[in-house]
């Protein structure tokens, strides 16, 4: 493609995703699909010629776009959310556009610097300790493996990296019972074995018990296993329920613990003062991570990992062949020796683009709006007699199920809940997710898009009602 026709195709591609902003919600937020829909119009084999970018974009149209989920459509409320915003799709261009590999300072010096300072910047805005360091990782399933790897090293001495598991006792891993499945996927990929994560009992707001967490890690080591990490959820997956932070961080303490946080959507709250209630403690941590891509308006994916002890972390990945070697290597941070990757793209670039545009107090006002707005859907959802809150509601996700007058077992309330959320999402008029608390199906609904506002949430209260009361007539 020659510049002058790549200068008009992205003029036109800048006025499609202008537009895209402006009408997403014309779309169906959920497409109206099935599995192989999309597959089967497009060819077996690739082209022997090149086509004309003007057939790329209008299959694009035709194709692709009908098969999309809207995840910044006004009513998408489901999962957490992965949020964009003008200034991070911006910044991705530029990024895309130097394609840069970004794996040591030697390689792209502005890229490491941005980082380094970019993460200095989250640790002021979120008020973490003054000690701590970090680096972006692509996800927070991929940081909290970070995290488990560290405590496994720090435990055997950095055994286990240079000989393997041979002679080292069976080492434990300790979460919530609403432990996110990140959490068991890098336990069984760091090595420790599914078998070796205890899961804690929680409490009626679903957050972890300490004095159960204690129990286990003595009965543990009256066993003769070896109590490693724990990992303690800053606002779970399925209802934001918030571990107390402090008295599982004197536990770690107190038994040698690497302590985990894992805050991947709830972390961003602790930009508002208000909210840091939530990490009282968080001194205690040896490592935080949370997504700048969830709720603070930076396109996926930008995932902010803090550790504590920088040198754990470098000596658990640092590997130095000659062909990495620089002059500087002592001067910078080459962050390949952070985490997983060699290679890494240039996120810090977006990330800058967010926090300057918008400002801490930008940022802050937009995340006390969402948490209104939840508080307000929960005033909503008790007031009505056929629907109960089945959560608490610390910030913006809210749990809830359809409960109608009649003498319903509660496997009939969770099959029509299941068949109230299977019809909502069908529609393609709005998007929820499910999960199970006490054994209930619970209706997750979740607003968290930089331009999300209450009317968005009435709209989708209102159909969710409607609909509910359709089904019992």
């Amino acid at each position: 493609m020659h510049t002058s026709d790549f200068r008009r195709y992205a003029r036109q591609l800048a006025d499609w995703m202008a537009d895209y902003f402006e009408n997403v919600e014309q779309y169906p937020v959920k497409p109206p699909v099935q599995p192989g829909d999309i597959k089967k119009q497009l060819p077996p084999g690739p082209p022997l010629q090149g086509e004309p970018f003007e057939q790329l974009m209008a299959d694009f149209d035709n194709i692709i776009m009908p098969g999309m989920a809207h995840w910044q459509h006004p009513q998408f409320f489901a999962y957490f959310p992965a949020t964009r915003s003008a200034p991070s799709v911006l910044a991705e261009m530029l990024t895309a556009a130097i394609g840069a590999q970004c794996m040591i300072w030697y390689t792209s010096p502005a890229a490491e610097e941005l980082e380094e300072r970019c993460m200095e910047w989250l640790r002021e805005m979120l008020a973490l300790p003054a000690g701590w360091v970090g680096a972006i990782q692509e996800t927070a399933s991929a940081a909290t493996l970070i995290a488990l790897l560290m405590a496994r090293e720090r435990i055997s001495g950095f055994h286990i990296n240079q000989k393997g598991w041979h002679g080292q006792p069976r080492l434990r891993v300790y979460a919530s019972e609403h432990v996110h499945s990140s959490i068991p996927k890098g336990v069984r990929i760091a090595g420790y074995g599914e078998e070796n994560l205890v899961l804690i009992p929680t409490d009626e707001n679903f957050a972890m018990l300490p004095e159960k967490l204690e129990e286990a890690i003595r009965k543990d080591l009256g066993q003769g296993y070896q109590p490693a990490c724990v990992v303690a959820a800053l606002g779970t997956t399925s209802s934001t329920a918030i571990d107390p932070i402090r008295p599982i961080g004197e536990i770690c303490r107190k038994y040698r613990l690497f302590y985990h946080i894992d805050a991947a959507y709830a972390g961003t709250a602790l930009l508002l003062p208000e909210m840091r209630w939530m990490s009282d403690g968080i001194e205690l941590a040896d490592s935080f991570v949370f997504n700048p891509h969830k709720w603070m308006f930076t396109n996926f994916d930008c995932t902010a990992f803090f550790v504590q002890d920088k040198q754990l972390l470098t000596g658990t990945f640092s590997i130095l062949p000659e062909y990495l070697k620089t002059p500087i290597d002592r001067q910078v941070n080459n962050y390949r020796d952070w985490g997983i990757q060699l290679g890494r793209r240039f996120r810090a670039l977006k990330l800058w683009f967010v926090i300057r545009t918008y400002g801490l107090e930008g940022l802050q006002a937009r995340l006390r709006e969402h948490i209104r707005i939840g508080q307000w859907l929960a005033a909503e959802i008790e007031k009505e007699p056929d629907f109960e809150l089945l959560a608490p509601v610390p910030l913006n996700l809210v749990c809830f199920r359809y409960r109608p007058e009649g003498d319903f077992s509660e496997d009939e309330l969770n099959r029509l809940n299941e068949q109230l959320l299977q019809s909502l999402n069908d529609s393609g008029k709005i998007l929820l997710t499910q999960t199970k608390l006490n054994g209930k199906y619970t209706i997750r609904m979740v607003s968290g898009q930089v331009e999300t506002i209450q009317e968005d949430v009435e709209r989708g209260w209102r159909l969710v009602r409607e609909m509910a009361r359709e089904l019992v007539g």
